[in-house]
């Protein structure tokens, strides 16, 4: 099933157990998922805690997460186990966790982005990347639905990332890697070669020589895979601390004995095997910028938005908790930025942003449309609006955003809610109702009558 030079090559890392890994990767891959607690505070009915993140639970078995009303609303992120160690990396290396500034640069489809947010403080700002324009919408639609307003998300080269000379307080790069981590899964073991390696290993570096301007003096910068190969882990972390004014950071896994400890000449990595622990393959390794940052290339400022007239105000601070002084007019449109106005005007004017934080409503003569950024938002003023509570086929219907048919709602705009969780606006016009949820959004496939019995089952 494995490519001969990858087995050949293990057997040499004196850190692998060959065999056992291999035997690891026929096995089916455990299903995991991260609670959203500003939304969710069930835990799933007989689910085993991941060891390095509190928020992170095992499920028994894969449920239908595309026709959960709860995965829809944001209440949860299906994410693979390894990379919820962010957390502990986080809680080791910041100091501070409030007014950082953070970059998640190959954020897509949004795991880590979506813990980020949760890890730093609201007053915080998170940049949250993907180069690639498709993945990047993907990657904006996770922000939206987790419903955190600390978070930016960007379609930007890494390139570009240089001219912002230390402006990031943390930065992750999760790069772009062989995949040997996945290899329980088919395609990744089709898509894998010698050549492929080499290329990655070239492409990792390329990043990180790009992004590097942008890490501030005493900046933390944190470096992971989802692969197995040292040219494209340790080998890469040398040959940036080798490069540049960097030192590398040891973390205490002394509570998590089955992470395995890689020290490879003067660096130290961390590697997760699934022969050894309960996910896919991951390597991470942390490093600290040692040497002073250079000048910031500053295009010029441009106009973004202007302040809300008095007229919106009394309309936004009925709808939301965020910030006046966050919130911003773009034509019809109004937003409430992340972080600072002058770091968001300053990162408009180097970076393409495709979500500057979260849309509040759009004006249209006199009538204020809300947004479905404010109904999946952390800072929506409950009871700022009627609300209808969905049952499950109701929430499906909203959710494929076809008709749905409810009574005795007053006419206007109002929250469909699905177990008490916001899933999004409707509008009452009297004669039918209005669905709002996002057309790109929308679930396009038929419920089997047996699927909602593999939803996920909570505790009481």
């Amino acid at each position: 099933m494995f490519p001969e030079e990858f087995r050949q090559r293990i057997t040499y890392q004196k850190y692998i157990n060959e065999e056992a890994l291999l035997d690891a990767l026929e096995e089916p891959s455990p299903v995991s998922i991260r609670i959203n607690p500003e939304k969710w505070d069930r835990k799933p009915v007989n689910a085993e805690l991941v060891p390095w993140c509190e928020t992170g639970f095992y499920l028994e078995s894969r449920p239908s997460f595309s026709l959960d009303p709860l995965y829809h609303s944001g209440c949860y992120y299906p994410q693979e186990a390894s990379g919820m160690f962010l957390k502990q990396v986080i809680k080791q290396t910041v100091s501070e966790y409030k007014d950082i500034r953070v970059l998640d640069l190959c954020g897509a489809p949004g795991g880590k982005s979506t813990h980020l947010s949760s890890l730093i403080s609201p007053d915080s700002l998170l940049v949250a990347n993907e180069v690639i324009r498709s993945r990047a919408s993907v990657l904006a639609e996770s922000v939206s639905k987790w419903g955190a307003s600390n978070t930016i998300v960007t379609n930007s080269d890494p390139v570009v990332f240089g001219r912002l000379s230390g402006f990031f307080d943390l930065i992750l790069v999760d790069a772009p890697c062989s995949g040997e981590g996945m290899f329980r899964d088919n395609i990744a073991v089709r898509q894998w070669s010698v050549e492929n390696t080499v290329l990655c290993s070239q492409r990792q570096k390329r990043i990180l020589r790009d992004v590097w301007p942008a890490l501030k003096e005493n900046g933390i910068l944190i470096y992971s895979t989802c692969t197995f190969n040292p040219s494209e882990n340790e080998q890469v972390v040398e040959w940036l601390t080798n490069n540049e004014e960097a030192e590398n950071v040891r973390l205490d896994i002394s509570e998590f004995r089955e992470i395995t400890r890689i020290d490879y000449r003067n660096i130290t990595g961390y590697g997760f095997y699934p022969d050894k622990i309960k996910g896919e393959g991951f390597f991470v390794s942390v490093i600290r910028k040692t040497g002073k940052s250079g000048k910031t290339q500053i295009r010029n400022r441009k106009k973004t938005g202007d302040r809300p007239g008095k007229l919106d105000l009394p309309v936004l601070r009925d709808w939301t908790t965020l910030p006046d002084q966050n919130l911003l007019r773009n034509g019809n449109e109004i937003i409430s930025v992340a972080g600072r106005v002058d770091d968001y005007l300053f990162l408009a004017a180097n970076l393409n942003i495709i979500k500057g934080g979260i849309r509040v409503c759009t004006v249209k003569k006199k009538n204020y449309l809300p947004s479905h950024e404010l109904a999946l938002s952390k800072e929506f003023r409950k009871g700022s609006f009627p609300h209808s509570e969905l049952d499950y086929h109701q929430a499906v219907d909203y959710l494929r955003r076809e008709s749905i048919v409810l009574s005795g709602l007053p006419k206007g705009w109002f929250i469909v809610t699905y177990k008490g969780v916001n899933l999004g606006f409707a509008n009452n016009l009297g004669s039918r109702i209005n669905n709002y949820y996002p057309v790109n959004w929308r679930i396009r496939m038929r419920i089997p009558e047996h699927r909602k019995d593999d939803l996920i089952k909570w505790d009481q």
